[in-house]
C-alpha cells in the first residue's frame, strides 16, 4: 500500500509529520510523492491563522477528489485542524474516512489499518498528555538539519492564540529522550539541531522546577557531529542571563534568537496578554546586544490588532525603525473563534491590516538591505543547502539564516559541494534580503 503525506503548518507540526512517516515505515508501508499512484492521503493540518485554516481545508478537498477519481482508497486527516474542528470536519467532509488528534500521532499506523480495512476511525487523545517516546522519524529537511520539538503546548494564553487549546498545556520533553533524538540525528547525517516549541525558553519547567534550556544546551553541544544548534521562539520575558552566557560561550551555539514580541504598543501588548511593555522589550534587546554584540535578532509582529489605532501602529514603526532588528516578519491580524481577541470591540478593517503590515515590512526591507551591505567583506560559516540551476554557483546560509523564513547567501565557486558542506565565505555583495560570497579556505569542518 502507498501513502502519500502532506504536511501543512509550522515546523513544529514538521516534526509530528516525520514521526508519524517513520512509524508508517515501520509498519511496511510505502511512501510516494505521486497522488495518483497513493491508495491512502494522509494530510496533517494546520488552523492557526484564517490563511492556514483555509489552506488545510483546500487540501482535504483537493485530495478528495482524488479519491473519487483516481486509485486514493482511504483520505485521513491529522493534526491542527482535525483536533479543533474535530466534529464539524467529519460532518463538512464526509469524504474523510479517518481523523486523529493532536496528542494521537503515535497512533497513525492503527488510523491506517484499520481505514484501509473498511472501518472509519477516529482517535483524540487527552490533549494535556504526556508526550509519547520520540519514534525514529523519517526527515524530510533534506539530512542536514532537522528540528529537534522540546516541549509541546502553551501556558501563555496570549488573547489571540488557539495554540492551548489544540495543543493543550506546557509539557516539555525529558532531557534524556532528545538527547537520544540528537545522537540519532547526528548519527543520520544532521549538521544543525534547530531547537523548536511553542516557547523553548520555558523548556523544564514543568519536570524539574526550573528553566533547565541552558544545561540541555549544553548537553547537545557535547554531540561531536553536531555543528550548529539554533534557539527558535524564544518569549523575551523568559531569557535569562544564563541562557544568553550559554549562547555566547558555547560556539556551537548559532549567536542567534528568534524572540516574538507582536507589538511594541503598551496598550495593545496588554489587550494581546503578552508579558512585557515597550520599556522591558528595548532593555532586553540592549542587554542581549551588550553581551553578544554579533547577535542576529529575529521577530514577528501582528498588525491591526482589535482597538490598534493609527498611533499604536505609528509607535510601532518607530520602534522597529529603532531597534533594527536583524530579521522581521509581519502578520495581518486573524480573527479566531473561541479567542478572547475575536470579541473585543474595535476590530480593525482588513485592507488596514494589510496596509499597516505592508508599512512595516516596508520599513523593515530599508533595514535588511542595508545590514546586508555592512556585511561586505565578513568572512562566515556557510552551511549549502544545494546548486543553483545552471550556474557555477551554490545557495547556502550563514548563523543568521534559519531555513525558509531567513535568507541565502549565494556562494559563487567552481569546487563540488554538497548540501550540508560547511565553507568558509567572504561576503562580496549584497541583494534585498540575500548575500553573495566568494570561498576564501577550506572546508571549515
Amino acid at each position: 500500500m502507498k501513502i502519500l503525506f502532506i504536511s501543512l503548518g509550522c515546523d513544529k507540526n514538521l516534526v509530528d509529520s516525520e514521526s508519524m512517516l517513520g512509524l508508517l515505515c515501520q509498519a511496511g508501508y510505502q511512501l510516494t510523492d505521486d497522488e495518483k499512484e497513493a491508495d491512502v492521503i494522509l494530510v496533517n493540518t494546520c488552523c492557526f491563522i484564517g490563511d492556514a485554516k483555509e489552506e488545510s481545508i483546500q487540501t482535504i478537498l483537493s485530495m478528495a477528489r482524488m479519491k473519487q477519481e483516481g486509485r486514493c482508497r482511504v483520505l485521513l486527516a491529522a493534526g491542527c485542524l482535525a483536533q479543533r474542528y474535530r466534529e464539524e470536519i467529519r460532518r463538512e467532509i464526509p469524504e474523510l474516512d479517518g481523523v486523529l488528534g493532536t496528542a494521537s500521532y503515535d497512533q497513525v499506523a492503527a488510523m491506517v489499518a484499520q481505514t484501509l480495512a473498511g472501518q472509519e476511525y477516529e482517535r483524540f487523545e487527552d490533549i494535556d498528555r504526556r508526550i509519547p517516546p520520540i519514534p525514529e522519524r523519517m526527515l524530510t529537511t533534506g539530512g542536514h538539519y532537522a528540528f529537534l520539538k522540546i516541549a509541546e503546548g502553551c501556558d501563555k494564553h496570549c488573547t489571540y492564540c488557539v495554540i492551548p487549546g489544540v495543543r493543550g498545556r506546557y509539557r516539555s520533553v525529558p532531557m534524556e529522550l532528545l538527547e537520544k533524538e540528537a545522537q540519532r540525528l547526528a548519527k543520520q547525517g544532521v549538521r544543525e539541531l534547530i531547537l523548536v516549541a511553542q516557547e523553548t525558553t520555558l523548556y523544564g519547567t514543568d519536570l524539574y522546577g526550573r528553566k533547565a534550556l541552558p544545561e540541555l544546551l549544553r548537553r547537545l553541544c557535547a554531540i561531536p557531529e553536531i555543528y550548529w544548534i539554533r534557539l527558535q521562539y524564544c518569549y523575551p520575558e523568559e531569557i535569562t542571563p544564563e541562557l544568553v552566557a550559554v549562547i555566547k560561550e558555547e560556539p556551537k551555539i548559532c549567536r542567534y534568537i528568534d524572540m516574538p514580541i507582536q507589538h511594541a504598543s503598551d496598550e495593545i501588548l496588554r489587550r494581546m496578554g503578552r508579558r512585557t511593555c515597550q520599556a522591558q522589550l528595548k532593555e532586553k534587546i540592549a542587554q542581549i546586544r551588550r553581551e553578544i554584540p554579533d547577535i542576529c535578532l529575529r521577530t514577528t509582529l501582528i498588525s491591526g490588532f482589535p482597538g490598534e489605532t493609527e498611533k499604536d501602529h505609528e509607535e510601532l514603526m518607530r520602534f522597529v525603525d529603532e531597534c533594527e532588528f536583524d530579521r522581521l516578519g509581519v502578520f495581518a491580524y486573524s480573527q479566531e473563534e473561541d479567542t478572547p481577541a475575536a470579541a473585543m470591540p474595535d476590530q480593525v478593517e482588513e485592507e488596514i491590516k494589510q496596509a499597516r503590515r505592508d508599512e512595516i515590512m516596508q520599513l523593515q526591507q530599508e533595514i535588511a538591505f542595508d545590514k546586508c551591505a555592512a556585511m561586505e567583506g565578513r568572512v562566515l560559516d556557510v552551511m549549502i543547502e544545494g546548486r543553483v540551476t545552471g550556474e557555477n554557483a551554490y545557495a547556502g546560509r550563514t548563523y543568521m539564516d534559519a531555513p525558509e523564513v531567513d535568507g541565502l547567501i549565494f556562494v559563487q565557486t567552481t569546487e563540488e559541494l554538497m548540501s550540508g558542506d560547511f565553507v568558509r565565505v567572504r561576503v562580496t555583495g549584497a541583494l534585498e534580503y540575500d548575500l553573495i560570497g566568494e570561498i576564501e579556505d577550506e572546508f571549515a569542518q
